[in-house]
């Protein structure tokens, strides 16, 4: 990938974690990189649990840049299994280890093993944006309707 953005990347326990898999592209055109759990030992997530899952790792990304963390779609397709705030955001200011949010919305236990590939990780520029407050908003087609105004 030429002149693709550099995101640095580090072990947040170098000595633990040195055998979970770096974020990867699965495919040549994959638009995320699967990124792995890092748990000590399997974790069960019950129907209806939520789980905190650690990955072992931190990024620094460029200015103007956020990571969104999504769910697998395997995982959400055959067991249920998805983010409780999907997508999450890792802002460009954060330094911090990149933790998942499971939740288990399947109708049976979810064993996270180490190593197992749990989310995806989209890296993106963002604009920032000024918000112009106003009295009446330019009119389109749609205007003010709403979820399913279309027909779907």
């Amino acid at each position: 990938m030429t002149n693709a953005p550099i995101v640095k990347c580090r072990r947040v326990r170098p000595e633990q974690d040195a055998d979970i898999p770096l974020p990867r592209y699965m495919t040549a055109h994959s638009a995320g990189m699967d990124i792995c759990a890092a748990v000590e030992e399997p974790v069960v997530l019950a129907p209806g649990d939520i789980q905190l899952i650690p990955t072992g790792l931190a990024i620094c990304l460029p200015a103007d840049f956020e990571a969104q963390i999504r769910p697998r779609s395997g995982l959400a397709a055959k067991y249920g299994i998805g983010l409780i705030n999907s997508p999450g955001t890792i802002d460009a200011d954060y330094r911090g280890e990149i933790q998942i949010p499971l939740i288990n919305l399947g109708k049976a236990p979810f064993t996270c093993n180490r190593g197992d590939r749990i989310a995806q990780m989209i890296v993106n520029r963002i604009c920032r944006v000024q918000l112009d407050l106003v009295e009446v908003l330019d009119p389109s087609v749609r205007n003010d309707g709403g979820f399913g105004h279309t027909g779907a």
